[in-house]
């Protein structure tokens, strides 16, 4: 048996996606994952998504990191399965509704000659809550000197080997980590990077950011993925920079996140708590994968 397989990307956060509207969702999905992500033996990927289709939503969006575990949501993902529904005709409404995780998303499509480019994607309320992100990490805030316990985690110390980075934590949906620095290097993203996503402040481990801080309404992100190690970006992890920056009081609502794969702009809206990310959305190729 052939699976038929579309690479995407968003912003350079690439996966894998399978159209389980034309055939049936894969056996061993795990296994699966993890041999399609390989990029030396498989296709090569941060992950594999599965389109499904969806009694509450226009479809179903689930999503396995490279190592094959699940994941929650993933904003570059959610964009480009937004792409696929419409390009390939399986739900032409727009805004398109896509669940992920139990949630619903709301995706507004700026498209170019019938052929969506950039995704506007409403990712919901942050969630701030320690025991929902989930983390344990309470400390004190350090920045306000405030003398009870830190919930929501914002500047908290968390020491890493001989360094402590001051973390604030949020969940789009899915766990992150976020600290700001004065210089992004190679050794905070690949070695603290795995040290905290697998503390054992994170129960259900985390994705860390590490953010240079460019102006009020711009900054510089380097984020090591849960499950995938780093990517070339991170929607999730944009959206949780921006509610960190404006936490910590350095950046304002709307912000510019720039990526090694690219540039997105969130908002968090303060009518609604809504946080809201744009973004491309790409589709690079089709093939087939042999099934054992």
């Amino acid at each position: 048996m052939n699976l038929q397989f579309t690479k995407m990307h968003g912003a350079g956060n690439d996966y894998v996606y399978v159209d389980c509207f034309a055939q049936p969702v894969p056996e061993r999905i795990a296994e699966l994952a993890r041999a399609i992500s390989d990029r030396h033996r498989g296709v090569g990927a941060d992950g594999l998504i599965l389109i499904c289709p969806s009694d509450q939503a226009d479809a179903e969006m689930r999503m396995f990191n490279a190592d094959g575990t699940p994941s929650e949501m993933c904003g570059n993902g959610i964009r480009c399965v937004a792409k696929y529904v419409h390009d390939h005709g399986i739900a032409r409404s727009n805004p398109l509704h896509i669940s992920s995780g139990g949630k619903t998303y709301p995706l507004e499509l700026f498209t170019h000659q019938g052929l969506v480019e950039q995704v506007r994607v409403d990712m919901g309320e942050p969630i701030l809550s320690a025991p929902l992100i989930p983390t344990t990490l309470t400390g004190f805030n350090t920045r306000s000197g405030s003398s009870e316990p830190a919930s929501p985690v914002i500047n908290v110390p968390l020491s890493v080997g001989d360094t402590t980075y001051e973390v604030t934590c949020v969940s789009m949906g899915n766990p992150h980590c976020v600290t700001f620095v004065e210089t992004v290097t190679d050794a905070m993203v690949h070695q603290a990077g795995p040290q905290i996503e697998t503390d054992a402040h994170f129960p259900r481990r985390t994705n860390v950011e590490f953010v240079e801080l460019l102006g009020p309404n711009e900054v510089r992100q380097r984020t090591w993925e849960r499950g995938s190690g780093e990517t070339q970006a991170c929607g999730t992890g944009a959206s949780a920079v921006c509610v960190a920056g404006v936490l910590t009081g350095r950046t304002e609502r709307q912000l510019a996140v720039h990526l090694r794969g690219g540039d997105l702009q969130l908002e968090w809206n303060d009518t609604d708590n809504h946080v809201t990310m744009t973004g491309p959305a790409t589709e690079v190729f089709s093939g087939q994968w042999r099934m054992p």
